[in-house]
């Protein structure tokens, strides 16, 4: 490859093809805090006394994004952010409507033994409905706390018109958050589910594994589903693609303030990246940087549209607070926030996971067919 996919050529090799299929994503709010590179300095923000006080600020809605954490909360998405958690191996999406149903369910944790599947609607959670719930609350009441391993939690699920319940026992757990394997001959799949501490260098070592270069294929770079986390680890994963160059970019103190990424990069194999409306914050920064920089065809779904710059700050109640301080631009100067990142090629979310993942195979052969190595 020539280490670009220019946009205009590309819709003119596969505009008869998906020219037509145009829809965009629901906005699905997985559970994910956003972490900030390192140099980003602490701005003033809003500061108030007291839990009850953050709580009540947060309920106004005057910053969409900001969230309070008991201490509890707090150091249960922490552990979370380091790679490993105490819970019961289920992720969970919120619907606009409040609605809660199972996002990801990985192989080999509680719930997929109990046999929970992904797309069921959780009710409830030890006898409290979840329905409107933030999604952070959600998770609170699933993981426990980190000491709670071993203690069981009872979870009330749906699929269409049949109501059951499920005890799970809660273990310490991997997040596993980036899993690799081969969907097709030639084509390596890379899933990212979140942006945990040591991603970045999963990702780039499933590159380097590959082999840049390589006869035939490509690489699938799944973000569906992907919540976001750490944008130091989006930015690292990046670099995995990239010599160099523009990750993004955010505003501090009245100036901008590039992320970059580090040189040595593959930028010679073939690559599409693959979103839905889940797609989130450090996914979607990702996203945009190897779209703008003509290093990716996206295919799916519109994404979350979370472009938010987010700082924690303790409360004297013992929470934390986490407030929008900026937000985050793609290299091309595109503020994602509300808006999310349209693809090169659509598929409806009706068409299913399925759907999306075949087309996105087809892109693939497509691409390395027409420049071969």
């Amino acid at each position: 490859m020539s280490g670009s996919y220019p946009h205009l050529r590309l819709q003119l090799a596969l505009g008869l093809l998906f020219g037509t299929v145009l829809a965009t994503g629901a906005a699905t709010g997985a559970w994910g805090s956003e972490g900030q590179p390192a140099p980003l300095p602490r701005p003033a923000g809003v500061r108030l006394s007291g839990d009850a006080a953050a709580r009540s600020w947060v309920d106004q809605g005057g910053d969409r994004w900001a969230a309070f954490y008991t201490a509890q909360q707090y150091a249960t998405m922490a552990k979370a952010l380091d790679g490993r958690y105490t819970g019961v191996g289920l992720w969970v999406s919120r619907s606009s409507a409040g609605v809660v149903t199972v996002s990801r369910v990985p192989a080999g944790g509680p719930a997929a033994r109990a046999g929970v599947r992904v797309g069921e609607r959780l009710l409830a959670v030890d006898g409290r409905a979840v329905d409107g719930l933030p999604v952070t609350e959600t998770v609170a009441l699933l993981r426990g706390a980190p000491q709670d391993a071993g203690s069981t939690v009872v979870l009330r699920l749906q699929q269409g018109r049949t109501v059951r319940q499920v005890v799970l026992r809660r273990e310490l757990l991997d997040t596993d958050d980036v899993v690799v394997d081969r969907p097709a001959a030639g084509i390596t799949r890379i899933a990212v589910s979140a942006f945990t501490a040591g991603t970045g260098e999963q990702v780039a070592e499933a590159v380097r594994a590959r082999g840049a270069g390589a006869d035939g294929g490509g690489i699938l770079l799944d973000l569906r589903g992907d919540s976001g986390g750490l944008v130091d680890e989006s930015v690292r994963a990046a670099s995995a693609f990239l010599d160099g160059g523009p990750v993004g970019s955010y505003q501090a103190d009245g100036t901008t303030q590039w992320l970059t990424a580090s040189r040595g990069g593959d930028t010679r194999t073939p690559v599409v990246v693959l979103v839905d409306g889940g797609t989130m914050s450090a996914a979607e920064l990702l996203t945009g940087a190897l779209q703008d920089r003509d290093r990716a065809v996206v295919v799916g779904s519109r994404t979350f549209g979370k472009g938010a710059v987010q700082l924690p700050s303790a409360v004297s109640g013992g929470g934390t607070l986490e407030q929008t301080v900026g937000h985050y631009r793609t290299p091309a100067g595109r503020d994602l926030d509300g808006t999310g990142i349209t693809p090169d090629v659509a598929v409806p979310p009706a068409a299913g996971p399925q759907a999306a993942e075949r087309t996105a195979i087809t892109v693939l052969d497509d691409l390395a067919a027409a420049d071969p190595h």
